[in-house]
């Protein structure tokens, strides 16, 4: 009897722990209390949908690409070439000779693509170079679905770029902002048509400016991006977030054909000036002073007493050339130009290049030691022979 007693007095006990741990920690359990309220953490809680026109709202670009893409295009070139039947070594001449030789070379279609970009409503399109070279006919098909034969301009080669010609209705031309000068660290983003699976956006930052040296061009000041930039790509847009052009997508840096993340960019407001001259005279006119530059070295310096090693020595000089008609002798430095400091031989190019033929140009050089100023009548670039 008293174990049943014991049994009882437990079981009652268990009973009312359980009743009172479900009215202390979920008393909506209970009969005749409604369910309240439970807190969510900040953190837990889903975010609210952004209003049209703020931050969070702006973080989708695709305004700034539908902008753009209508005026962003695929461009294909076909070129016929005679290719020898027997492998021959690296000599052009040699080439040439069995090129022309009945029987020990056929004749083969090579097909190439690349992007261009609308510059002008009147069918003015702007692409590089090396996309339409030696092309015997370029074709050109827009956003929408039409398709176009174009006729080249012009081109430069020293920039590599060109401008070709297309004749359809309502084309849109893209939005250059002139003022607008590229900064490390801008967003921005690519349009072409990569390996011609079709147009394509990707996105990335400007990682810096001013680039050269890289061997791509005479005439290199690019705009580095890590926007995936692939064959296809080159002549197409780098466009910023509000969709005006920042630059022509031109080349990458690449040991396996894809994307690293370094791709190069030919800045709008050089691309704009250049296609510019292209539309008007059909080529680019640049200044020319006859000379074979050499940079300024540490060691050069202290060898000609300096003590800045900026400048540009010169190490030869065309016979009968704008320089050496103003009398400037091999071994003169060239320390400035127009008043503006020369900091080494490319920088020497790009402040001769924008000064017209016939203008006459005040360089500081120096020449034994002493300081003199020279007045040279800059000449016309000649123009690259390719074979």
């Amino acid at each position: 009897m008293r174990r049943l007693w014991l049994l009882f007095a437990q079981t009652v006990t268990v009973c009312l722990g359980i009743l009172f741990i479900v009215a202390t920690l979920r008393p909506e359990w209970l009969p005749g209390r409604q369910p309240g309220p439970v807190a969510t953490p900040a953190a837990a809680q889903p975010p609210a949908a952004a209003a049209p026109g703020t931050a969070l709202a702006r973080l989708s670009f695709a305004d700034a690409v539908a902008q753009a893409t209508p005026s962003v295009v695929n461009v294909y070139t076909r070129k016929h070439v005679n290719v020898p039947l027997l492998p021959l070594p690296p000599n052009p001449e040699l080439e040439r000779l069995f090129k022309e030789i009945p029987g020990f070379s056929r004749r083969r279609e090579f097909t190439n693509l690349g992007s261009g970009v609308i510059v002008r409503d009147d069918g003015y399109i702007l692409t590089n170079f090396h996309v339409i070279e030696a092309a015997d006919s370029i074709e050109v098909a827009l956003s929408d679905g039409r398709e176009a034969k174009a006729t080249l301009v012009g081109a430069d080669p020293e920039s590599d770029l060109a401008v070709l010609k297309i004749d359809l209705p309502g084309l849109k031309a893209i939005a250059f902002n002139q003022g607008a000068v590229a900064r490390t660290g801008d967003i921005v983003l690519a349009i072409g048509n990569p390996f011609g699976v079709g147009q394509t956006t990707t996105m990335g930052i400007v990682s810096a400016v001013g680039r050269n040296r890289l061997g791509i061009n005479i005439y290199e000041n690019f705009i580095q991006t890590d926007a995936a930039i692939n064959p296809g790509n080159s002549g197409g847009a780098l466009i910023d977030t509000s969709g005006n052009l920042v630059g022509i997508n031109t080349a990458i840096y690449s040991e396996t054909g894809g994307s690293l993340g370094i791709g190069f960019a030919i800045p709008a407001r050089t691309a704009h000036t250049i296609m510019a001259q292209i539309i008007k005279t059909g080529t680019v006119t640049r200044g020319w002073l006859g000379i074979e530059p050499q940079d300024m070295t540490p060691d050069l310096a202290r060898a000609f007493g300096l003590k800045q090693d900026h400048g540009v020595i010169i190490a030869s000089i065309l016979r009968d050339g704008p320089a050496a008609r103003a009398g400037l002798r091999v071994g003169d430095i060239v320390l400035a130009i127009e008043g503006e400091p020369v900091q080494d031989s490319i920088g020497l190019l790009n402040q001769i290049a924008p000064l017209g033929p016939g203008k006459t140009a005040a360089l500081l050089i120096l020449r034994d030691g002493k300081q003199r100023k020279v007045q040279v009548e800059v000449g016309t670039r000649p123009p690259i022979r390719r074979r």
